[in-house]
């Protein structure tokens, strides 16, 4: 709570910040916007004493520079919320949370929501969910952060440029590897992100397998002969747009298409016959791989992936749903180590 009675010593070049009143800031530097920033913290943080008084205010500095650094690189325009009293708000959240724990990880996850925060014009649902994901990453411990961040980007994102098994890896090299390893078994988690309000444990479930199998279809195909578009009349033939030699069995072909989603899209965009789009989805189905086949090829493209399938599988993670704050927070968990991911507006407007 802030309190609203308070006495303050102001350094020379800094800016007089009352808590509970109204606060006016027009066409500020980053110089002044920063000394406006920490002095929302001193004016309303608990008074510490000693080293500890010392390290908050360490801390604070820390992170508000780490803030005010990545908003001129990615949202320049943001340092006009300086005068706002519920970015103020949510500034002071991210300051406070930062100084109690130190944690770096949690820090630049912290950044990334206030970064987002600050793009918002108006009071809006994505505006209310980044408010509330600020006050509900730091309740959550690593192995939480990290089973949002995979939660997130298996069940509800998809890389349209994974092009072959060899992109496949260094997706996974780059959005799932750094989590791998942070992810725990124990109901106790996931009944804490349930209490968090970051999402549910439902009755029903998803393998990893199948989510695979479903968003990257492509990469788990066996193939079949070209006699197979002959024998079923398909117009086009052997089209190089929808046909290619097999990932798994280059003697043998393969729908050029990494998802049902993305090959009704192409197919559509080339304006191909309807008895045509039939037959292609009916060969593009033609020799999938079933899960147990889909599971030991992601192994074998990362070995890494055998301990995910099976914390996956033995864990609340096949039942969890997110919601929009889990959304949100699994969203900037991975967007801190990528640094470019898909605006989160797209998951939350």
């Amino acid at each position: 709570m802030l309190n609203k009675d308070q006495e303050q010593n102001v350094a020379e070049g800094s800016t007089a910040i009352q808590a509970g009143g109204n606060v006016t800031i027009t066409g500020l530097t980053y110089t002044e916007v920063k000394s406006v920033a920490l002095d929302v913290f001193k004016a309303n943080f608990y008074e510490l004493a000693g080293v500890a008084k010392e390290t908050a205010r360490a801390r604070a500095e820390e992170i508000t520079e780490a803030f005010l650094s990545k908003l001129q690189q990615e949202n320049p325009d943001g340092f006009k919320k300086s005068d706002d009293p519920d970015f103020q708000y949510a500034l002071f959240t991210v300051q406070k949370e930062y100084a109690r724990n130190g944690d770096k990880e949690l820090g630049d996850l912290l950044v990334d929501l206030l970064v987002d925060r600050s793009k918002q014009e108006q009071r809006d649902i994505l505006q209310i969910v980044l408010n509330e994901s600020l006050i509900t990453a730091p309740k959550l411990t690593e192995s939480q952060l990290a089973a949002l961040a995979v939660i997130f980007l298996f069940k509800y994102t998809q890389n349209f440029r994974v092009g072959n098994h060899q992109m496949l890896a260094e997706y996974l090299d780059m959005h799932v590897a750094p989590f791998a390893s942070k992810l725990v078994k124990n109901i106790a988690c996931y009944q804490h992100l349930e209490f968090s309000g970051s999402g549910a444990i439902g009755l029903g479930e998803r393998r990893l397998e199948s989510i695979l199998g479903i968003t990257y279809q492509g990469q788990f195909l066996k193939g079949f002969e070209e006699k197979e578009i002959i024998d079923r009349g398909i117009s086009i033939g052997l089209d190089q747009r929808f046909f290619m030699p097999c990932l798994n069995d280059p003697s043998k072909l393969q729908v050029r298409a990494n998802s049902k989603e993305l090959l009704d899209e192409a197919l559509e965009e080339c304006a191909i016959l309807a008895e045509d789009r039939v037959k292609i989805h009916a060969l593009f189905d033609l020799g999938k791989m079933n899960d147990s086949e889909i599971k030991d090829k992601c192994i074998e493209i990362r070995p890494y992936m055998s301990s995910l399938f099976e914390t996956w599988s033995e864990s609340a993670m096949k039942n969890f749903t997110l919601t929009s704050v889990g959304i949100a927070i699994g969203h900037a968990n991975i967007k801190r180590l990528v640094g470019e991911f898909s605006n989160l507006s797209i998951w939350i407007n």
